[in-house]
């Protein structure tokens, strides 16, 4: 074999294969048409919503998330105000620019045009990698974000430009205004190269310096966690909780590989198994323990099993290289079934079907386990049915009144449509939207959208059911089987009980 299976040093001079710009683009413009299909189907999402009204209160930090993705939401609300494809259009491009970006990556490895393709179809064909583009959410522009850096390091290994470093550490400081699972990944890096080099990318300054930077960019969030008793870290008891009800740690790691899909999860337990044994790729074989060391990090600690997905595309690629490098008859045929099917699961797991075809949750659980579904129906009809609730009251008593929900989705749909149906200002104790503000204490009728009786009899001198929103492909308890009450005669001021009401479950 020729420098094909010889460990070659950096060199800056090194030739890479041609980028494989017609194959990937073909890649790349199909996941783009794929999800701009799919962006205006149903309605906002939850945290789509919840996403518009942080915007509309900018801040250098949230309870549950950093301040970038509000600010992207806010910047399309203010360009298409209440449009739902241009809410998504972030989501679709920088979902894009990770699939050729993964292609990216496999030539930086010595890949050439099928490492490249078919890299960038195990991105496109993910259905989680993919499907995330259909909506703006934190996890999207995380994942993307991690792919750039994987680049970049890749890119660095391989040139040892420093400025990449540089980039790198932008790109961290950024992730960082998203959510604060980026440095797990550098965490995982610097163990991987501990054990298998190259040790030097430890001390480079540029390096160094770029980890200040992070730090210095992250030091306003970090202000306003400490500020309000770093409730992002709290949340974590949150998301143990509810990973508890999937089975918890038990089904971390098979919903993880799944998540990558079939063409994925192949090539990513290929991709491991070459990192650590393949000696053409031998440098970078510090890239072999990451998804291995994350999946002990979040099974740990009770993450979801998406946290670790912006590495796939860095693994992908390795196995692709691999893969491809013989591609004798064999292989070409399995290669081709596998991209078919792989691209059929997709394509069956994108939000295209129509709204007959969804039957209504039997329960909560079931619609946790589809809540990208059921999580974007109702959303007009609960503005409706408060509007109608609020009209209900006599004259002299809508002055006094404001909303208050049970959850943030509820608040964020309401603030959201509150121009659409003349609402009065929406609170809610839950989640980030309780930082958002406290009721006024002249506020002494309360529409409380959700909840049980029981919970807030004890909160006023009167409650009366007034109001009703039940959508049928909706989530139960936000937009489907949800009461709203007429609550009169607060027991004490907002401003003395509304801190003891936040949660963030």
């Amino acid at each position: 074999m020729t420098d094909i299976t010889q460990v070659r040093q950096p060199d800056t001079s090194e030739q890479q294969p041609p980028f494989a710009l017609a194959g990937v683009g073909v890649v790349a413009v199909l996941s783009a048409i794929a999800l701009l299909a799919a962006a205006g189907r149903y309605g906002f999402f939850g945290d789509e919503l919840y996403f518009i009204s942080a915007g509309r209160r900018l801040s250098f930090g949230y309870a549950d998330q950093g301040p970038l993705v509000p600010a992207i939401a806010r910047l399309m609300d203010l360009l298409a105000p209440g449009s739902l494809v241009a809410q998504r259009i972030p989501a679709l491009l920088v979902t894009v620019a990770a699939v050729i970006i993964s292609a990216q990556i496999a030539r930086e490895f010595g890949g050439g045009r099928r490492a490249q393709i078919l890299t960038a179809i195990a991105y496109a064909s993910s259905p989680f990698l993919l499907v995330q583009g259909t909506q703006l959410a934190t996890n999207t522009v995380d994942t993307a974000l991690w792919v750039l850096i994987s680049w970049l390091l890749v890119r660095w290994v391989r040139t040892r430009r420093d400025s990449l470093l540089l980039w790198a550490s932008l790109a961290t400081a950024l992730d960082m205004q998203v959510k604060w699972l980026i440095p797990f990944f550098w965490l995982a890096v610097a163990i991987g190269v501990l054990c298998y080099g190259p040790r030097d990318l430890l001390r480079r300054p540029a390096l160094w310096a770029g980890a200040a930077l992070v730090v210095l960019l992250t030091l306003p969030s970090l202000i306003w966690q400490a500020g309000h008793g770093w409730p992002q870290l709290r949340l974590g008891a949150v998301i143990a909780a509810e990973q508890a009800t999937i089975g918890g740690r038990y089904t971390w790691l098979p919903l993880a590989v799944a998540s990558a899909g079939i063409l994925g999860g192949l090539l990513l337990i290929y991709g491991i198994v070459t990192l650590f044994r393949w000696e053409p790729l031998r440098r970078y074989r510090f890239l072999a323990p990451l998804p291995l060391l994350l999946a002990v990090i979040f099974i740990a600690t009770d993450g979801r099993p998406y946290y670790a997905a912006g590495c796939y595309a860095v693994i992908f690629a390795a196995g692709a290289v691999r893969w491809t490098e013989q591609m004798g008859r064999v292989r070409t045929i399995v290669t081709h079934v596998l991209v078919v099917v792989s691209v059929a699961l997709v394509a069956f797991t994108m939000p295209w079907r129509p709204e007959s075809d969804y039957t209504p949750a039997e329960n909560e659980a079931q619609a946790g386990l589809s809540i990208g579904v059921y999580g974007r129906f109702g959303w007009p009809e609960l503005a409706a049915a408060t509007a109608t609730a609020y009209r209900s009251l006599p004259e002299a008593d809508r002055a006094r009144t404001v909303i208050i929900t049970d959850s943030y989705w509820q608040a964020s749909a309401l603030d959201v449509f509150r121009a659409e149906y003349d609402l009065p200002a929406a609170y809610s104790p839950n989640r980030g939207f309780g930082y958002f503000g406290t009721p006024p204490d002249s506020a002494t009728t309360i529409l409380w959208v959700g909840d049980d009786a029981a919970d807030i009899r004890p909160l006023f001198a009167s409650v009366t059911p007034i109001g009703r929103a039940d959508t049928p492909l909706g989530f139960p308890g936000a937009t489907r089987d949800v009461t709203i009450w007429r609550c009169d005669g607060p027991r004490a001021p907002w401003t003395q009980t509304w801190h003891d009401l936040l949660r963030l479950d």
